[in-house]
């Protein structure tokens, strides 16, 4: 995630990002922190942790003894994620604003935890190849990723919505989108992991389901990536979120099936 452009996007829509944390974020997260099998005493890193739906669980599980690295290029992120640890007492919670693909330890980490950030780094392989490397051997790597289907068509409408207001977009080349395509069906996303030499490779189908009313349903595009799509002028935004909201629907069932993997390396 080295484009700072990404984590501004995030910072910006910060508030909008923690609305949809309870039905999504939270559950999510919490599945993703079991797979991970963390136990007491692990060292632990959350790559790209955003407001700390992986970064609580962790630290819950880790113990007073644990420790776990929170890192985000967002600071409002990384600031929600703070109050969170204050308000539960954990002190075992080290929180860094940083490019996760240059993050380095001073010790190897019993877990690495991903969760729906891999495929904004615009060199995934290499990303991911270097957050294994912070492993010790026989530790784990588990991340959570959008299996195929999800998303749509709230994905397809809101494009189609942008691209009224910013033609150009037709010819963006989308990184991420083609990462999420890179890792969405369990075949994939094993190959993948056996690629950056990881072993034990489990994966989990978690389906998911989240109504949203207009008001949540524009604050998923606001709340991260797809507010990057959006145009400068105020307007032109205000034209986009009439569009996709009456394309979309009052009472809008948004699929939010996710694959949790873990793996471990040799």
């Amino acid at each position: 995630m080295p484009e700072l452009h990404l984590g501004d996007a995030f910072d910006a829509g910060a508030a909008d990002f923690e609305r949809l944390a309870p039905s999504l974020w939270n559950p999510m997260g919490n599945a993703l922190v079991a797979a991970a099998d963390i136990t007491l005493g692990d060292r632990v890193l959350d790559a790209g942790c955003g407001s700390g739906a992986t970064t609580i669980p962790a630290a819950q599980f880790a113990g007073p003894d644990g420790l776990v690295d929170g890192v985000d290029l967002s600071a409002q992120m990384l600031s929600l994620t703070q109050a969170k640890a204050d308000t539960l007492a954990l002190s075992n919670v080290f929180l860094t604003q940083a490019d996760v693909t240059s993050w380095q330890s001073d010790a190897p980490y019993d877990a690495v935890v991903s969760a729906y950030s891999l495929f904004f780094l615009p060199d995934m392989d290499a990303g991911a190849a270097h957050l294994v490397s912070l492993l010790r051997s026989g530790g784990r790597f588990a991340l959570s990723t959008w299996a195929e289907g999800s998303w749509e068509p709230f994905r397809e409408l809101l494009w189609k919505a942008c691209l009224q207001e910013r033609p150009e977009l037709a010819d963006l080349p989308l990184s991420g989108s083609r990462n999420v395509q890179r890792l969405q069906t369990p075949g994939k996303l094993t190959s993948w992991l056996e690629s950056l030499g990881l072993t034990d490779i489990t994966i989990a189908a978690t389906p998911g389901q989240v109504q949203l009313s207009p008001s949540l349903a524009w604050s998923m595009v606001l709340g991260g990536g797809y507010r990057l799509l959006l145009p400068e002028d105020p307007a032109a935004v205000e034209r986009v979120r009439a569009a996709f909201l009456a394309e979309l629907g009052e009472d809008f069932a948004l699929d939010t099936g996710t694959l949790i993997a873990t793996a471990v390396r040799p």
